[in-house]
């Protein structure tokens, strides 16, 4: 009896005390959270690990999410903190086969950059606690019962005690091992790579150009890459996270995980210092002595993905939903992409502006990206990235993940415009020169965006009566905020003739701005009077002719409503 008393765990039991459960405070789950605490949801996020991991695991950060956290307010701290990937050099066999020079087309306002996994996710935690928010550590999800109304979650806090919470949403980020993926009984068909990487964080006294990565590689017979040696600069002088195959002998194969899922750091032999020379040794385009070796790890790689993103109440993102190589920095950033996808619109689902079936089109068209990526890094991660056959300016924009889009998504509405222009589902694309009578100097479109967390209806014309209209048709079929864009001054970019802007006359509630530099009109390509719904997540929703606002706008919401 004695016994069996000191083995009770005490139960706190709570009910429904929060809107969402986050479960996994990596990158994703902390993107989740951001952005759900930023359209209003109050939720927790936990974490079963007593404090953020120090190693430098996802470095890699693409101009596409740089775009999504500029909007929400958190670009400027990152940009502080990483440092710019400039370009790749790629050495086969001993030879230098490709200089791939990461620059991106003007209207991109983003490069490539790298930052510590641990760095990306303290700015996070630090972005998530100025809304409210704190990571709850050493809070493990046990398992979790779902209904209609709701989901059951049996939590273990740090203090050893139970805890049941009743939410009505649970959404897991809990990596690839995912007590919620299970709980959900999701498939995760793929398979692993047999190799097994050795990752370091180490220095080389090497004389590469700065801000290049190196991928240095031996052939097989049959053209794949038997020997490879990958390496990311970090911020720091010489700094680079290295990832290189195992040798065959002395075998540091650790056990199978116990769920047979082959992927990330294992269990066993820690790598060192020397363990990485040999290779650097051996593949390395510049001789290259290694030093302050701050951490190193045995890694496995396997390619999965959920048959479906989630079931009712209960969703999954990241690397719960897909894993696969970490060729081209593709795996954090498409689970940022998740988040956001998914965070607006179970915040609308919440708070009763749109139906349970808006959730739907989160599997529609996140899966469908996830299916992509994991085809697409298994491909690169056998033949190289320099092997694609796409031409280098479609590389370079589907790696930093600017061509992901919906177009013909259950969201995406009609079509309308020029061959070339931005369509429904696409990102919305970034352009400079918007003008404003008081300020002295040019604003970029994500500049007007930034820190508004809901849609936002893009009014291109110059008849102040047909701008005021479709502004009020924006209010009153959902309360959506509107901003104008008058044309250039002359008239020489497509689009309507710009007036005087003394003659344009629109509410004081609606922002008005002037493409002074014709890149607004360059960019999207108005056909005549035009308006866009920019969503939440940098998606166009909708492009409509300004005299048809009010039908558009209506159709493009009842679309949410489902």
């Amino acid at each position: 009896m004695g016994d069996e008393a000191a083995l009770e765990v005490p139960v706190a039991h709570h009910r429904t005390t929060t809107d969402v459960l986050v479960v996994g405070a990596g990158p994703v789950g902390l993107s989740a959270a951001a952005e759900l605490r930023r359209h209003g949801v109050h939720c927790r996020i936990v974490d079963r690990l007593p404090a953020r991991l120090p190693y430098a695991k996802a470095v890699g950060i693409q101009p596409r999410t740089l775009e999504l956290w500029d909007r929400m307010g958190l670009v400027r701290d990152v940009l502080e903190a990483a440092v710019p990937i400039r370009g790749q050099l790629v050495h086969v066999d001993g030879e230098e086969r490709a200089r791939i020079e990461l620059e991106m087309p003007p209207e991109v306002p983003y490069g490539f950059a790298a930052l510590p996994q641990y760095e990306t996710e303290r700015l996070l935690e630090e972005y998530l606690a100025r809304l409210g928010t704190v990571v709850e550590r050493g809070t493990e999800l046990v398992s979790f019962d779902r209904d209609r109304d709701g989901v059951t979650a049996r939590l273990r806090t740090a203090s050893g005690s139970d805890e049941e919470l009743r939410v009505p949403y649970l959404v897991g980020c809990d990596g690839a091992h995912s007590v919620v993926r299970k709980g959900l009984g999701l498939s995760f068909g793929g398979g692993a790579f047999p190799e097994e990487y050795m990752l370091g964080d180490v220095e080389a006294d090497w004389d590469l150009p700065h801000g290049y990565g190196v991928r240095s590689s031996r052939r097989s017979a049959d053209g794949s890459a038997d020997d490879v040696l990958v390496c990311v600069p970090l911020p720091g002088a010489n700094r680079y996270r290295m990832s290189m195959r195992v040798p065959p002998e002395p075998s540091t194969r650790g056990s199978a995980a116990p769920d047979g899922v082959a992927h990330g750091v294992q269990a066993g032999r820690t790598p060192e210092l020397s363990d990485l020379q040999a290779v650097v040794d051996r593949l390395a385009p510049r001789p290259a002595r290694l030093s302050r070796l701050r951490w190193a790890s045995v890694f496995r790689i396997s390619h999965r993905i959920v048959d479906r993103y989630g079931e009712g109440r209960v969703l999954v993102a990241g690397d719960a939903a897909h894993i696969h190589p970490p060729t081209g920095a593709q795996g954090m950033n498409t689970g940022v992409q998740d988040a956001c996808n998914l965070a607006w619109k179970l915040a609308l689902v919440v708070r009763g502006g749109a139906g349970p079936g808006l959730l739907d089109t989160y599997d529609a068209e996140r899966r469908p990206v996830g299916e992509e990526v994991v085809g697409r890094t298994v491909r690169h991660a056998a033949h190289g990235i320099e092997a694609d056959p796409d031409d280098r300016r479609t590389l370079l924009l589907r790696e930093a993940q600017l061509l992901v889009g919906y177009r013909g998504g259950p969201l995406a509405g009609a079509p309308y415009g020029p061959a070339g222009a931005p369509q429904p589902g696409d990102r919305a694309p970034d352009c400079g020169g918007l003008t404003t009578p008081v300020a002295a100097f040019p604003l970029r479109l994500l500049d007007v965006l930034r820190g508004r967390a809901g849609h936002v209806v893009l009014l291109y014309g110059s008849d102040a009566a047909e701008l005021s209209g479709a502004a009020e048709a924006a209010r009153t079929a959902g309360g959506l905020p509107a901003v104008v864009v008058l044309p250039a001054a002359g008239g020489a970019r497509p689009g309507p003739t710009a007036p005087p802007a003394a003659s344009v006359h629109i509410s004081p509630s609606v922002p008005v701005y002037r493409d002074a530099a014709g890149e607004f009109a360059r960019v999207y390509l108005p056909d005549g009077a035009t308006g866009l719904v920019v969503r939440p997540d940098g998606q166009l929703g909708a492009r409509f002719p300004l005299g048809g606002a009010a039908a558009a706008l209506s159709a493009y919401l009842r679309a949410l409503s489902v």
